[in-house]
């Protein structure tokens, strides 16, 4: 197989790992730019779920689907953002800078409110955890912070 199959074919794989995030209404976010204008300002208003997505066996059989089944809830965040770790690392270091001194994670969730961050799930949350677990982790900050909900 020549470099630029392999190339074309780890592409095709990433793309359907953002597919499984966009196609349930997440928002994908692929450059600084991007990420700023969505959590700066009149974007940052209400609460905002950021993923950040990753090639990682826990990414694919723990947080995506987590995701997908917590947007489920009745309460769901007022904005859906991903950003992809190892694959968009510039828009990844600047989502990253919105969630205080939290230490880089990948897969993980941040769910902030009114351009705060309220609620963080790590990769150590993720893969230590069955999928239900991590439903509830989510619905629970949902809960705690959406619809007026206060900390």
């Amino acid at each position: 197989m020549s470099e630029d199959s392999r190339i074309n074919q780890m592409q095709q794989i990433v793309q359907r790992m953002r597919d499984e995030l966009t196609s349930v209404g997440v928002k994908e976010l692929r450059t600084p730019e991007e990420v700023d204008e969505a959590l700066q300002g009149e974007g940052a208003k209400g609460t905002t779920l950021v993923v950040v997505n990753s090639v990682c066996g826990c990414a694919g059989g723990l947080a995506r689907p987590a995701v997908a089944l917590s947007l489920k809830h009745d309460r769901i965040p007022d904005h859906l953002y991903t950003v992809f770790a190892g694959q968009d690392r510039e828009a990844t270091e600047r989502a990253r800078s919105y969630f205080g001194e939290m230490a880089p994670s990948s897969p993980s969730f941040a769910l902030l409110k009114d351009g705060k961050l309220v609620h963080m799930v790590h990769r150590h949350d993720i893969e230590n955890a069955s999928l239900e677990e991590i439903v509830a982790n989510l619905t629970h900050a949902y809960d705690r912070y959406i619809d007026g909900a206060s900390a």
